[in-house]
């Protein structure tokens, strides 16, 4: 059996999904002050009449590290960067504690100066001075020797709790975006850490000792052992879970939309030719582009709990969430209580949401039923509104799913899936505006937590070669080694996808081979005069986002 948990901005859910489908499901109020009392709360719900020693596999979904860079509740970090000649790194300065040392790896990875390991020393003598206790180190071409780095973390190591390294990210090339990714990276480590050690005993004091995985931004997941050195990969797994969860549940072909509209927010993902769009650069995380890869998604400060406000006769709903709907105790209308004055919904307590709703006409020239329907008007504008945006936008570049670049595609929806607490009540609205075929699955009000339980694990390596120095290195699992210098391109692919499914292996995954998949690859010819000396190859390949095919048929069938 499978535990999915989803730690969402209003309420934590979780489901057991076996043989027989979804066996069980709990949800309970997030509480952001203390989310593990949240998460462990739905977990002892859930499994009241399951046997924790039948599951297998616990995969969570979590709020914290995007939330905590949101709100910017991270801890200090000391980032040593090395670039050589070029553009100055200062531009791309994070943090209060960064510092440029001398040092210079060239694009084939030859050390052309000598890292100032002096100066290193310095800079680390003196954060260590002003309290600061985690690093990052990232130097320019890393990827392709990442012996600056190593030397590094070697001169850190007695003075810091925790080390980014660069290469260890991505092998994609893009120093400023490698940068940031470092930063954030060791920005949440202590953060997260904590977290999962709690959550670890959360879940083994219920007596279950399945795999336990966290959920991606790119819709895969990790093992939670694994992640502890790489938990920027957590962020935005929330609406990661959402895709994966409408993937679970729905036969989705051709063009599509996916609104997630939870209590605080309106999750928004768009599928091309049945396939999720990525972030194939990485996502921006507080305006700083990142290599952190990630599903497309966008979020709108529009849910079920989002306050309903009156100003100069105009009604809004959101951004803000000041509390539950008056349905559920609250002191402020919301869009949960318009929907029940209208009959969309009849949720918690109508007799308060109608007193709630009826309340606002004192404040102003319209009657209850204007101000409901002209807040759920506005709800479905606003979320409308948002998804033209984009897929305009979407369509002003090239298109890339989960699988591939869609050369020449313009994406046109044609069919709207909902999921979240309201979207059976908003259903008929949403289908109206949007003039398309809408469905709302079974399960929708605990879709992401279905995702996350059905996520499976997907790893990417890059790999490079240069024949001419004869050797190989694939970065982001440590990999170096010699080669000879007739290694050709298809050798280079044979080898990638080896050394991914062993290094699967050595994490404990055993991925069916046939999800391993290459992304691209390329080999160009290294000229010195006028002559060949080499070539330069590079290959990259993936076990591909998805869910557990077994599951997932089951839950079809249900």
């Amino acid at each position: 059996m499978l535990l999915g948990v989803d730690v969402g901005g209003t309420h934590t859910d979780a489901v057991v999904i076996g043989d027989g489908g979804v066996l069980a499901f709990a949800k309970v109020v997030t509480r952001h002050d203390h989310l593990l009392s949240s998460v462990h709360e739905a977990i002892e719900k859930v499994i009241e009449n399951i046997s924790p020693e039948e599951i297998s596999r616990v995969n969570l979904s979590t709020t914290l590290t995007t939330n905590a860079i949101i709100e910017n509740k991270i801890e200090d970090v000391c980032v040593i960067v090395s670039a050589g000649p070029g553009i100055d790194p200062g531009y791309y300065t994070m943090g209060k504690h960064f510092y440029n040392v001398d040092g210079e790896i060239d694009h084939r990875g030859s050390e052309i100066v000598l890292i100032d390991v002096k100066e290193v020393e310095r800079v680390v003598k003196k954060s260590h001075k002003d309290g600061v206790r985690v690093f990052a180190a990232v130097t320019k071409f890393c990827t392709r020797n990442p012996l600056h780095e190593n030397i590094i973390k070697d001169r850190i190591a007695d003075q810091a709790d925790f080390v980014t390294m660069g290469h260890l990210l991505s092998g994609q090339l893009n120093f400023p975006r490698r940068i940031a990714t470092a930063y954030f990276n060791s920005a949440v480590w202590r953060l997260y850490n904590d977290f999962a050690d709690a959550i670890k005993s959360s879940i083994e004091s219920h007596g279950i000792t399945g795999d336990i995985h966290v959920l991606k931004a790119d819709g895969g997941t990790i093992p939670m052992e694994y992640s502890r050195k790489t938990p920027v990969e957590s962020i935005l797994s929330g609406p990661a879970a959402s895709v994966m969860g409408i993937v679970g549940l729905c036969n989705i072909s051709g063009d599509s939309i996916i609104l997630d509209i939870g209590g605080t927010s309106t999750d928004i993902a768009v599928f091309a030719d049945g396939a999720p769009l990525v972030e194939r650069e990485g996502i921006e995380l507080n305006a700083n582009p990142t290599l952190v890869r990630a599903l497309k998604t966008s979020s709108i400060g529009i849910g079920g709990d989002s306050a309903i406000h009156l100003q100069d006769n105009r009604i809004s709903v959101g951004p803000s969430r000041l509390g539950p709907a008056m349905a559920d105790g609250g002191s402020i209308p919301t869009l949960i209580d318009a929907l029940n004055y209208t009959g969309h919904s009849s949720y918690g307590d109508i007799d308060k949401s109608r007193a709630g709703i009826e309340s606002m006409q004192a404040k102003s020239s319209m009657d209850a039923k204007t101000i409901a329907r002209s807040a759920i008007d506005y709800s479905v504008t606003m979320i409308y509104n948002e998804v033209q945006r984009i897929v305009e936008s979407i369509n002003q570049r090239p298109v890339y799913t989960i699988h591939e670049l869609l050369s020449g595609k313009k994406v046109e929806p044609g069919h709207l899936y909902i999921m979240g607490g309201p979207a059976n009540a908003m259903e008929s609205l949403l289908s109206e505006k949007f003039n398309m075929q809408t469905e709302v699955p079974e399960h929708f009000r605990v879709a992401n937590a279905i995702g996350a339980a059905l996520a499976r694990t997907t790893v990417e390596i890059e790999l490079f070669a240069d024949t001419e120095h004869c050797k190989l290195v694939i970065p982001n699992i440590n990999v170096m080694k010699k080669i000879s210098i007739d290694y050709t391109l298809d050798r280079a692919k044979q080898d990638a996808i080896e050394m991914l499914r062993d290094h699967l292996h050595t994490i404990g995954i055993n991925e069916d081979e046939n999800d391993v998949e290459i992304l691209d690859s390329s080999s160009f010819n290294m000229v010195r005069g006028f002559e060949t000396t080499g070539q330069n190859i590079r290959v990259r390949c993936q076990v591909k986002p998805g869910v557990m095919h077994r599951y997932r048929d089951i839950l079809k069938q249900c």
